[in-house]
């Protein structure tokens, strides 16, 4: 596993970071790995199977005009 090593953060960053953690129940290292993982997609994969479930609930699904789609709504009302 790689690390990363942050240097010269101001005494507020470090401080906010530390806060956050424990709003959090993590460590500052902690954390700083979920901040990175975040900003940076590094769950892709968790992602990918989203959109592969969101892919199957609307598979079979016809796409119509959106403008039928209105028309259609505002006649069964």
């Amino acid at each position: 596993m790689a690390q990363l090593l942050v240097r010269d953060l101001s005494p507020h960053a470090v401080e906010a970071l530390k806060r956050r953690a424990a709003a959090n129940g993590r460590s500052a290292e902690a954390e700083h790995r979920a901040i990175l993982e975040s900003v940076l997609g590094a769950d892709k994969e968790a992602w990918l199977a989203r959109a592969r479930e969101l892919r199957e609930e609307v598979r079979g699904r016809t796409i119509g005009e959106s403008a039928d789609i209105i028309r259609e709504f505002r006649d069964n009302r």
